[in-house]
């Protein structure tokens, strides 16, 4: 496998509804990653439970296997159509990317069309129509290219505005248009997605008509980070240790003065520190040659957890993920790991270092080691593939 797929979706749902109509499901195997987008008739506790079957019975049938035609025929046994309007229970939207073929397959049943961003420019994805048990679908096949970008929408997006600042609502091309006008200067897809949510929110003047969901989908080359933090609990695996750090491939992360002070001796390279203080609550980097990022510890690594967090959010604004682009060694950490990274192996030592140990302190402060779990387990959330080893 030398392709990564990194997803990120953002909801808004129906005003005064708590729950969000739409669904969106992520399902990652061996050879592919499916992404299921599902908008369920109506709105609120109806519309979710209806838009979450059709995920779950989508994601887990072609999971294991099951042609697009077996699935639509078990969802139109499981939803049938309303008796009133006449309409499906629920419509949806299948992308299946399989990295040994870097190839995509694309299923879409009554939603707007996908947008796919490739090499600085909106390409149109060639589509064929047929019904699979009466229904009527568009399917394609296509390859991907590292760095392709695509956009999966739900009806809450072409619809926004409607009846209100925009007679017709947004319309598909308006937003393709627009897309393509941000993209050309914004490349983090998180912050498109949230962008574009944000349109639609002002659009419905913070009264979202209809439920409204973006799904981006990107396609990237593996990048690997190592990062090694705490020293180890036997000093004798102190040079093993940074010669494994030292000679992986990809990025290199150096978490904490004592660890920085073992890279340096062992590896007899310099440790250079700074008095920048570029966010008041964080502590200042250092360098090490051969080091792509030297920062502080507990505080540090706690910090960048809530940044990671903030920005990993369904609910984060374009200003949340903003909070990334700090100059401070937290907001570097959180943006290597969230937006560089794709495969991180972590090197965590098992000293135990006395000044943790403080009572007063917060529990998050407390155990470095559970800071150090609990990174690992959002990005893995993520769907970036996270190998841990403890000396």
């Amino acid at each position: 496998m030398n392709l990564h797929v990194e997803t990120f979706s953002r909801c808004l749902s129906k005003y005064g509804e708590e729950l969000c109509g739409d669904c969106v499901e992520v399902v990652r195997t061996a050879s592919s990653v499916i992404v299921v987008l599902a908008d369920g008739l109506g709105s609120g506790v109806k519309a979710n439970i209806l838009a979450t079957l059709t995920t779950k019975i989508a994601s887990s049938m072609l999971k294991q296997g099951a042609t697009v035609d077996e699935v639509v025929a078990t969802l139109a046994a499981t939803l049938p159509v309303c008796q009133v309007r006449h309409l499906a229970y629920s419509t949806f939207l299948i992308l299946q990317v399989f990295f040994a073929q870097r190839e995509a397959y694309l299923v879409e049943f009554d939603c707007p069309e996908t947008i796919l961003w490739r090499r600085g420019t909106l390409v149109p994805i060639a589509k064929n129509v047929r019904e699979v048990g009466g229904r009527r679908i568009k399917e394609a096949r296509f390859p991907v290219e590292e760095e392709d970008t695509l956009f999966l929408l739900s009806d809450g997006v072409v619809h926004a505005g409607v009846g209100g600042v925009l007679n017709l609502g947004w319309q598909w091309a308006n937003v393709a248009q627009y897309l393509e006008k941000v993209m050309q200067h914004e490349k983090d897809m998180r912050k498109v997605v949230s962008l574009l949510t944000d349109v639609c929110d002002n659009l419905y003047l913070h009264k979202p008509g209809d439920d409204t969901t973006v799904v981006g989908v990107r396609v990237r080359p593996i990048q690997r980070v190592t990062l090694f933090t705490g020293p180890p609990k036997d000093p004798a695996l102190d040079e093993h240790v940074t010669k494994k750090l030292l000679e992986a491939e990809g990025k290199k992360v150096v978490c904490g003065g004592t660890t920085a002070q073992i890279v340096s001796r062992v590896s007899g390279r310099p440790l250079l520190t700074s008095l920048d203080f570029p966010a008041v609550d964080v502590p200042p980097t250092a360098s090490i040659p051969g080091v792509d990022l030297v920062t502080e510890g507990v505080l540090t690594l706690s910090r960048a957890l809530e940044l990671i967090r903030l920005a990993k959010s369904k609910d984060a604004s374009y200003q949340d993920i903003g909070e990334l682009s700090g100059a401070d060694g937290a907001s570097r950490l959180a943006r290597l790991l969230l937006d560089y990274c794709t495969h991180l192996h972590v090197l965590v030592g098992q000293a135990i270092n006395p000044a943790h140990q403080n009572p007063n302190l917060p529990l998050s402060l407390a155990i470095k080691m559970k800071v150090v779990q609990e990174i690992c387990e959002e990005l893995r959330q993520t769907g970036k593939e996270v190998i841990v080893e403890y000396y």
